[in-house]
């Protein structure tokens, strides 16, 4: 009975996501930016890795964040993915880190990762990871949703909706500049 009604309101989550992406799509309206700190505890939240343990977003402390929640079954998620492998590889030796939670089931994220040729790390969770992208900001929990997090822990940046490398291209460029204090 327990496993049924987690199934359920998975379910629900997963379809109010989809409509609320649907909605927003792309439009600048759904951009935030700001210079605030993380959430108080949300930095510190573990999550499970596609390689079995655990990981928290403090794990990359000192790089520039680009955590992106998203889903294996969200069409405007799989669609800026592969420009988030790209800036991956351009940037990340320059301290660029993206993040991917997928609010979804382990096995579907990680067969997609292969698929995809998903370059960064990746955090599963269900209803915790939607509570972590509502703690960020995304009340209506809708996908994707991405939050840009400067060196120093502070949320510079949140879109709702899809994205892509030139929207965050200028903004990530100009925090990788800026050092860690």
């Amino acid at each position: 009975m327990q496993k049924a009604k987690q199934g359920f309101l998975f379910a629900a989550v997963a379809m109010a996501a989809l409509a609320a992406g649907l909605f927003f799509r792309s439009s600048d309206e759904h951009v935030t930016t700001t210079v605030q700190p993380a959430p108080a505890g949300v930095m510190a939240t573990a999550l499970s890795t596609t390689e079995g343990g655990k990981a928290k977003l403090d794990d990359w402390k000192g790089k520039v964040l680009v955590v992106n929640f998203w889903a294996t079954w969200c069409a405007p998620c799989r669609k800026e993915i592969p420009e988030f492998v790209r800036m991956q590889s351009r940037l990340g030796g320059d301290g660029l880190q993206f993040i991917g939670i997928a609010i979804d089931e382990m096995d579907k994220v990680q067969a997609y990762a292969r698929e995809a040729g998903i370059n960064y790390p990746l955090l599963v969770g269900e209803i915790d990871a939607v509570e972590v992208s509502r703690a960020f900001g995304n009340e209506m929990g809708a996908l994707p949703f991405t939050v840009i997090i400067d060196r120093t822990g502070q949320v510079v940046r949140t879109e709702l909706g899809g994205t892509n490398e030139a929207r965050l291209a200028p903004v990530v460029e100009a925090l990788l500049k800026t050092p860690a204090s």
